[in-house]
């Protein structure tokens, strides 16, 4: 099937937008949530320097769904419909075992007419980390909960040794529970790598950030 694929240029998005491709389907868009307000990418704050340069690597649009926390929902939905007029007969996303995200992921869906597929749901939080690093995937932590990981954790690179010391401060390995997010830079998919450069770490009280910037 053609499909778009729910992208927030994280670890999960980009292993379940590969994992997609390995099973047959062929994608013809991205579609990313943007915070209206700050200009980002909701959740995982990516600016709009690097998503253009994300998506010129993996050589597809990318529909930016602008909005505000309350219009969220709607906002995804008109994004879906205008993947489907691209083609797209299904949406893919990265999510694996949260059931309100599944049923979120398939009402979005079914009112935009395509279907929902959820190419990484069931597999272990650990098999994603571990198959994630295993494709070749590069993916550089830029946020973390700071009650449940150290800002040393920014800057650096998801590896088995790393996902080991993050299981060891009791930090759920995936980040599933919010306690970090990340930045794919490159990988299988990607058919350059994205040069950044780290700044400095952003205090947003419960959340420390690395700025992160393209490289010119």
């Amino acid at each position: 099937m053609k499909f778009a694929m729910s992208y927030s240029f994280g670890k999960d998005s980009a292993l379940g937008f590969y994992k997609m491709i390995q099973a047959g389907h062929e994608p013809v868009c991205l579609i990313t949530a943007m915070n209206q307000e700050k200009g980002r990418s909701w959740s995982h704050g990516v600016s709009p320097e690097l998503i253009e340069l994300s998506a010129a690597a993996l050589g597809l649009p990318v529909i930016e769904a602008f909005c505000r926390a309350e219009d969220y929902g709607k906002a995804f939905e008109e994004s879906l419909a205008r993947a489907a007029a691209l083609g797209a007969e299904c949406c893919g996303f990265g999510d694996m075992d949260i059931e309100l995200h599944r049923t979120w992921n398939k009402s979005r869906c079914a009112a935009a007419g395509i279907e929902c597929v959820m190419p990484l749901w069931g597999i272990s939080r650990d098999q994603a980390v571990a198959e994630l690093i295993d494709c070749g995937f590069t993916a550089l932590i830029t946020c973390v909960e700071k009650k449940r990981l150290a800002p040393e954790f920014l800057g650096t690179i998801l590896s088995k040794a790393l996902a080991e010391s993050i299981a060891s401060a009791g930090a759920d390995v995936c980040g599933e529970n919010g306690e970090y997010h990340t930045f794919v830079t490159g990988g299988p998919t990607y058919r350059k790598p994205i040069a950044i450069t780290c700044g400095p770490v952003i205090d947003l009280g419960d959340y420390a950030v690395l700025d992160i910037q393209a490289v010119h």
